[in-house]
C-alpha cells in the first residue's frame, strides 16, 4: 500500500509540473473575452507552453458557457458554433465543467486540471496494481509533464487502464462478467476519445478463447453489445436534445483536411499535394482502410499467438492496434503519447524501445511549437536553417518507424499482468505485493499467500 500511495504522490507532482508549464501561457493581462495577453499566440509556440485548452476558450463558445451540442452546429465552411466542440459527448461535459465557474482562459485551464488530475492519479494506482514497478514509467514520464493538460485525454486514458484491470484482477467472478464491465469503461472511453473503443474487439476475442467449452461465443457478443450499448447510452441523450450540434461532433472530423494542423505522416510526406481536393478525397479513404487492415493484422497476429499459447493476448493486441491507429490516421495530436504511455507499464517490451520512442515524442512536442514560431515571426525555418526543423524530422519520422517496430514488439512481448495471473493469487495486486525498488515484475513476495491492499 506505501508503494501505491509513493507512485501516486510522484503521479501528482509529474502532473503539477505538467500544469505549470502550460500555466506560464496564461495572463497577466486579460481582454474582454478573457483570453490572456500580451501576444498570447507568439508566446505560446515561442515559449512551448500551448495547450488545446486554453487555446479553445475562444472559439467553440466555451467563454459562453453554452451547454455541448444541444444548441449549435457546424457552418457550410467547417467552422461548430453553438457549443459544438470537437470531440465526443463525456469529453464535451468535462469541458463545459471546467468552464462553468470561471471567465478567462487561466481560470479554464486551472479548473480543467483540477478535474483531470484525479484521472490521471487513478491510472497510477491501476498501473501500480497491475505491473508494480513498470508503472513508474506513467508516474515520472515526460509525456505526463508535456501532454497531462494539453487536452482532455486523461479521463479516456483511465477508461482503457480501468478496462485492464477489472478484467485481471476482479478475479472473484467469472472471466465474461468482468470482460462485460470492462467493455462498459471501454465503451465509456469511446465516449471520450473515441480510441478505447478499438479494444473491444480483442477483448471479445480473449473471452472467445477463454471459455470452459471450446469458444464461448455467447460471452464474445455479449462483450461487443454492451460496449455498443454503452455508447448509444452517453451519446442518445445529446442526440435526442439537438441532432444537428451532436451530428456536428462527427462532421466535424470527418471533413477534417490533411494539413498542418494535423501533424500527421500524410501531412508531412505529402505536403506538396495537401492543397487539391483529388489528394484530399483518396487519403479520406486510404487512411480508414490502412488502419482498417493494421487492425485485422493485429487481431490475426493475436489469434496466432493463441494457436501457439492457448491464450489469446488481448491486451497486447490492443497496443498494437493502438500503434495502427497512431501512425495511420490523418490526425496526430501530441497528447495521443498519453495514450501509449499505459501500454509501456502493460506490455514488456525492450526498454530501448521505451526510450528510443520517448525521446522521438520529445523532439516533436517540443520543436513543432518552435517551428511554428519560426514561420509565424518569418525566420529562416527550412532543414537546412537550424536544428529546430532538423528535430522536428527526426521527431516525425523517428516516431513513425518505431510505431512500425513497436506494431511487432508489442505482439512478441509477455505481458506481467498475464504472468501475475499464472502464478495465482499470491501475486496479483501489483504494487501492493512489491515495492517500487525491486528489480522486476516477476520477482515474488515473501510472506503468506493472501491478498494485500
Amino acid at each position: 500500500m506505501a508503494g501505491l500511495v509513493a507512485l501516486c504522490l510522484l503521479t501528482a507532482a509529474t502532473m503539477f509540473l505538467g500544469y505549470a508549464n502550460k500555466e506560464r501561457c496564461t495572463g497577466p493581462e486579460f481582454n474582454e473575452w478573457g483570453r490572456s495577453g500580451p501576444a498570447y499566440q507568439e508566446r505560446s509556440y515561442g515559449e512551448v507552453c500551448y495547450s488545446d485548452i486554453q487555446n479553445l476558450w475562444i472559439g467553440r463558445d466555451i467563454d459562453r458557457h453554452t451547454f455541448p451540442y444541444v444548441h449549435g452546429g457546424i457552418d457550410e465552411d467547417g467552422s461548430l458554433y453553438g457549443g459544438v466542440v470537437e470531440y465526443p459527448v463525456l469529453s464535451g461535459l468535462v469541458i463545459w465543467l471546467g468552464a462553468l465557474l470561471v471567465d478567462t482562459d487561466a481560470g479554464f485551464l486551472a479548473a480543467s486540471a483540477l478535474l483531470m488530475a484525479p484521472f490521471g492519479l487513478a491510472v497510477a494506482w491501476w498501473l501500480g496494481r497491475l505491473s508494480g514497478w513498470r508503472a513508474l514509467l506513467w508516474a515520472l514520464g515526460p509525456p505526463l509533464v508535456l501532454y497531462a493538460f494539453h487536452n482532455w485525454d486523461l479521463p479516456a486514458v483511465a477508461c482503457s487502464v480501468a478496462a485492464v484491470f477489472v478484467v485481471h484482477r476482479w478475479t472473484s467472478v467469472p472471466l465474461r462478467r468482468r470482460a462485460m464491465l470492462g467493455a462498459v469503461l471501454l465503451g465509456a472511453g469511446f465516449a471520450f476519445k473515441i480510441y478505447p473503443g478499438l479494444f473491444v474487439l480483442p477483448l471479445a476475442l480473449h473471452v472467445l478463447t477463454s471459455g470452459s467449452r471450446r469458444f464461448d461465443v455467447k460471452g464474445a457478443l455479449q462483450v461487443v453489445g454492451v460496449a455498443a450499448a454503452t455508447v448509444v447510452a452517453a451519446n442518445l441523450p445529446f442526440a435526442l436534445a439537438g441532432f444537428r450540434g451532436w451530428l456536428a461532433s462527427f462532421q466535424f472530423q470527418s471533413d477534417r483536411q490533411i494539413d498542418l494542423s494535423t501533424n500527421s505522416i500524410w501531412y508531412w510526406g505529402f505536403r506538396a499535394y495537401t492543397g487539391s481536393d483529388e489528394f484530399q478525397a483518396v487519403m479520406g479513404v486510404v487512411s480508414p482502410v490502412l488502419m482498417l487492415l493494421s487492425f485485422a493484422l493485429a487481431c490475426w497476429l493475436g489469434w496466432r499467438g493463441y494457436v501457439r499459447t492457448g491464450r489469446y493476448p488481448w491486451i497486447q493486441v490492443s497496443a498494437a492496434m493502438l500503434c495502427g491507429f497512431l501512425l495511420l490516421h490523418k490526425v496526430h495530436s501530441p497528447q495521443y503519447t498519453l495514450w501509449l504511455l499505459p501500454f509501456f507499464v502493460l506490455v514488456s517490451v525492450r526498454w530501448e524501445w521505451i526510450a528510443a520512442y520517448l525521446l522521438a515524442d520529445a523532439a516533436m512536442g517540443i520543436s513543432i511549437f518552435r517551428w511554428l514560431y519560426l514561420a509565424m515571426e518569418g525566420e529562416p525555418s527550412g532543414i537546412h536553417d537550424g536544428f529546430t526543423a532538423q528535430a522536428l524530422m527526426i521527431g516525425i519520422w523517428g516516431r513513425a518507424a518505431l510505431l512500425v517496430g513497436l506494431f511487432a514488439a508489442f505482439l512478441a512481448a509477455r505481458s506481467p499482468v498475464d504472468d501475475d495471473e499464472r502464478r495465482g493469487p499470491a501475486a496479483v495486486d501489483g504494487l501492493a505485493a512489491r515495492t517500487v525498488a525491486l528489480p522486476g515484475p516477476g520477482r515474488r513476495r515473501r510472506g503468506g499467500a493472501g491478498r494485500a491492499g
